[in-house]
């Protein structure tokens, strides 16, 4: 490490001064050459200090949390300091009353390791553990780079892209609006005006003026270039369908690229916060999900591209070829369809006027701090529109839930519904569409009309977020695969009609269970047609569709 390199730095967190100045006393007497000690005595202390040494580019490497603390506990301190630093090892000090909770915290907050108090001899009871997870640290690399930093207009649509670009791909950035000081000064380092913006600092101090996705995606690290002509297994689609198709396909050893359009995660990744999916009794985020996942297919050996937009599908003899839209493409021995489905536009006068500007399809994450103190609306009845109503009313002054049917019994979960109801600031509006939209240069206002009497009225307001309907994007596919009226793609046993094969079928087999009407060509996830639209089914058909290639390269 070169001299004038910082120290990456262990955080010890612990209610009990004794406590905590001895834990950081054995830590600084092993570590304190090579690494920086903080110790802080509550877990909103130590969030503050994460914070700012976050901001200032400071690197952890180990985290270390009493469990029992007041106002705060080891695992909910953990769960937020994860957001924080995803890269840094945890461990949770407990007492042995406790094992049960610091077992638990292992799915919860993917704890490394828990200690039992006391820790003494620190030699053989503590510093194994911590030299073993440092290791482990330095292995996986997760130090940071200098972030990236955006400067925009507060209400202009390409930097709200920007941002939920970089948001959803796992970026890290700073966000400064044009007219602030700190914006005006970056704008003049960089010899930029306030008119082409948004303005993308990158982590090596290059400045991208209104850069596009690609451009922005090459320059911060995301792959974006297939390493090979030729693969076993294409996934198209990084949603948890493709996801789980790119774990299970690189695990098995088929050379396995994913390729994404935006970002991985799909619609999943969006969510504020999951908690009916298995094996997380308190929730996981579907950026937590989403980067977990990425992180697992990449270890795998699977490629991962983004910014790739897929606009052709062929079948040239053995080979399966997917074209790009800038004109490249490749080929592989099978494909997996797993492009999910994306909010529908709600047509509406003045919505599309407005998008970006106020009106948002999905990116509550992206925009929360925007709400801070604002009467904001939702527009949607699944458990999207709720996750969001949920995290959202944790900023907004109130929330509003617009609904058209007449109950959320039918598209919502009932441990989401039972949420919605115990938060006061939350209101559920049924029977209420959105039928206008009017403002400035951003949104101020919506009109709203009651789908049973027919009554409008007016409501002042400056976010309106959008999650309804569920739209297949395969027009691409069109002539190729068969696919349902809606545009979903058809498969396996729906194909056939009375058990007769499907038009152009040739071979002797009927189609496999998630094969489409070309072999060799699966489909999984929301994008199939009659599917259940729910995170762990679709997980399950990825991986399912994964072992249905491995049946048809045997026969082939």
């Amino acid at each position: 490490m070169p001299e004038d390199a910082p120290r990456t730095a262990i955080i010890t967190v612990d209610d009990d001064p004794g406590v905590s100045r001895a834990v950081a006393r054995d830590l600084r007497r092993r570590y304190g050459d090579r690494h920086r000690i903080v110790r802080a005595e509550s877990g909103g202390t130590a969030l503050d200090a994460l914070r700012q040494m976050k901001l200032r580019g400071d690197v952890v490497a180990l985290i270390l949390a009493d469990y029992r603390m007041p106002e705060m506990n080891g695992i909910e301190f953990l769960e937020q300091a994860m957001d924080i630093y995803p890269g840094a090892r945890r461990i949770l000090l407990t007492a042995y009353a406790d094992t049960g909770a610091a077992i638990d915290a292992i799915n919860v907050v993917d704890l490394d390791h828990y200690l039992l108090k006391p820790w003494d001899p620190p030699e053989e009871k503590l510093y194994p553990v911590v030299d073993a997870l440092l290791e482990t640290w330095l292995a996986s690399d997760h130090r940071p780079v200098p972030e990236t930093k955006v400067v925009g207009h507060r209400w202009s649509a390409r930097s709200a892209e920007v941002r939920e670009f970089l948001a959803r791909n796992q970026v890290p950035y700073r966000w400064y609006a044009a007219d602030e000081p700190e914006g005006q000064r970056l704008l003049e380092a960089a010899q930029a005006d306030g008119f082409n913006l948004p303005l993308v600092i990158c982590p090596d101090g290059d400045p991208l003026i209104e850069p596009a996705d690609a451009e922005l995606a090459a320059k911060v690290g995301l792959a974006t270039t297939p390493a090979k002509d030729f693969y076993d297994l294409v996934v198209i689609g990084g949603g948890p369908a493709g996801l789980g198709a790119a774990v299970y396909g690189a695990s098995e050893g088929l050379r396995t690229v994913l390729v994404e359009r935006t970002a991985t995660g799909g619609q999943a990744g969006q969510s504020s916060r999951i908690e009916n999916y298995l094996g997380f009794p308190d929730g996981v985020s579907g950026a937590q999900l989403t980067d977990r996942a990425r992180r697992q297919a990449a270890k795998f050996g699977a490629e991962v591209l983004t910014t790739r937009d897929v606009t052709r599908l062929e079948v040239k003899g053995s080979a399966r070829s997917v074209s790009f839209a800038d004109g490249g493409s490749i080929d592989a021995q099978a494909v997996i369809l797993a492009t999910g489905v994306a909010y529908r536009e709600l047509n509406a006068p003045g919505l599309r006027e407005f998008t970006g500007r106020g009106v948002y399809y999905g990116s509550a994450l992206t925009e929360a701090a925007a709400c801070a103190g604002q009467d904001i609306y939702i527009v949607g009845g699944a458990n999207s529109a709720g996750q969001a109503a949920v995290y959202l009313s944790r900023h907004a002054k109130s929330v509003t839930l617009l609904v058209r049917g007449s109950s959320l019994e039918r598209s919502m979960s009932y441990y989401l519904i039972k949420q919605l109801g115990n938060i006061p600031t939350i209101t559920i509006r049924t029977c209420t569409q959105v039928i206008g939209a009017e403002g400035s240069d951003h949104l101020e206002s919506l009109t709203l009309r009651n789908t049973e009497n027919g009554d409008t009225e007016i409501v002042g307001t400056q976010m309106l977020f959008l999650f309804i309907g569920a739209e297949p994007c395969t027009e691409w596919l069109d002539g190729v695969v068969h696919r349902d009226e809606r545009g979903f793609v058809v498969a396996g046993p729906d194909l056939s009609a009375n058990g007769m094969r499907p038009p152009g079928w040739e071979l002797d087999r009927q189609p496999y269970h998630l094969e489409t009407s070309v072999p060799g060509v699966f489909v999984a996830g929301d994008v199939r047609s009659e599917s259940a639209k729910r995170v762990a089914s679709a997980v399950g058909e990825g991986a399912m569709a994964v072992m249905l290639v491995h049946r048809y390269l045997e026969k082939t």
